[in-house]
């Protein structure tokens, strides 16, 4: 199977490339950049690399391939604000923009890289299935809901798109995000003592490791095209939803001498939903999720010791999505619709 991968270099990507390569797919990777030298770890690039902004790709660049795994977006709420005109474009636009390409060129399978943003605010009393209504709070959200709604509409005999609405991810990555929630938690306990609570712990999250989701593409890829055909699943495991509060206990009890504290301002936080993932359990029986929050710590624990992480590096421009591109943008490498700007790429930055 021929796959071509957007976004291959970043936090998802870098680990999904990898494991695609090992279960022998024929992996080409597609992405601007933008993340070139933010490494933790060794980064290993797929052999085949197409160095193009989303917006950029054209029907030629799809020629011959099987699947479309569709990861490449602005991709978190900070950075999504920070230019929503242009999160709509990349997020939005681009997205289904690259569907209709791919389907142009005869490509088979789309899968695209949902999230469980889209269900927002919901009461805690609820456990949400992929029929419970949309409530998306951000930019970035609502851009999901558009593309699912917009690239369901493409499918047919010949295409065949499926929409994985991904928990919140967490676990190391060698191209690390040290903005996500357990992420960030497990870091600061480690950089500083701290297990340091940017709301009141109260919200309630669906959480799940990197590798889970890139094992849940593949078993996607590898399934009966009606058992996944024009579906969404949310991507994740029972019983793995958790309050932060939660998730801050398990890094105080990993990280020893570690003790919670609350950042200046801690407030609550609307974003507040829990998930079920039973559908994707039936649809995809041989898929098994491994990972728990609890192992999930245990590993960047053994992560930050290995890299010697500190908190300036922790909270810097090479784990920090907005820091970056703010850094790009002030450098003068990226114009304000976050395109590259000159033919030299400095990835030092």
């Amino acid at each position: 199977m021929r796959v071509l991968v957007t976004g291959h270099g970043g936090y998802i990507g870098a680990v999904m490339t990898r494991l695609f390569d090992a279960e022998g797919l024929d992996v080409v990777g597609t992405d601007s950049g933008l993340f070139d030298g933010c490494d933790f770890g060794e980064y290993v690039p797929p052999r085949e690399v197409l160095l193009r902004d989303l917006r950029d790709l054209d029907e030629r660049d799809l020629d011959g391939f099987d699947a479309v795994v569709h990861l490449a977006a602005i991709s978190n709420d900070p950075l999504g604000d920070l230019n929503p005109s242009c999160t709509w474009d990349i997020n939005h636009k681009a997205s289904v923009r690259l569907a209709e390409l791919a389907k142009r060129a005869g490509v088979a399978r789309f899968l695209y890289s949902s999230s469980c943003s889209v269900y927002g605010a919901a009461s805690p009393d609820d456990v949400l299935t992929e029929t419970a209504a949309f409530s998306p709070l951000t930019a970035y959200a609502q851009s999901k809901v558009k593309v699912e709604a917009d690239v369901a509409k493409l499918a047919d005999d010949d295409f065949s798109p499926t929409f994985l609405r991904n928990a919140t991810v967490y676990g190391a990555s060698p191209r690390l995000r040290g903005d996500l929630v357990v992420n960030n938690l497990t870091g600061w306990a480690f950089a500083t003592g701290r297990v340091l609570l940017k709301s009141d712990g109260t919200p309630w999250r669906p959480l799940v490791h990197v590798q889970d989701v890139c094992t849940a593409f593949l078993a996607v890829l590898n399934a009966d095209r009606q058992v996944v055909h024009n579906q969404a699943f949310n991507v994740g495991r029972n019983g793995e939803n958790y309050r932060v509060r939660q998730v801050a206990e398990h890094v105080m009890h990993e990280i020893a001498g570690s003790r919670i504290d609350f950042a200046e301002g801690a407030g609550p936080d609307p974003r507040c939903y829990r998930v079920d993932f039973s559908k994707i359990e039936r649809a995809l029986p041989h898929w098994k999720p491994r990972w728990t929050v609890a192992e999930g710590v245990a590993e960047l624990h053994a992560a930050f010791r290995r890299e010697t992480m500190n908190a300036e590096e922790l909270e810097g421009d090479r784990y920090v999505r907005i820091r970056r591109i703010r850094r790009l943008l002030e450098a003068g490498w990226l114009d304000p619709d976050l395109r590259r700007i000159g033919a030299r790429w400095r990835s030092s930055l």
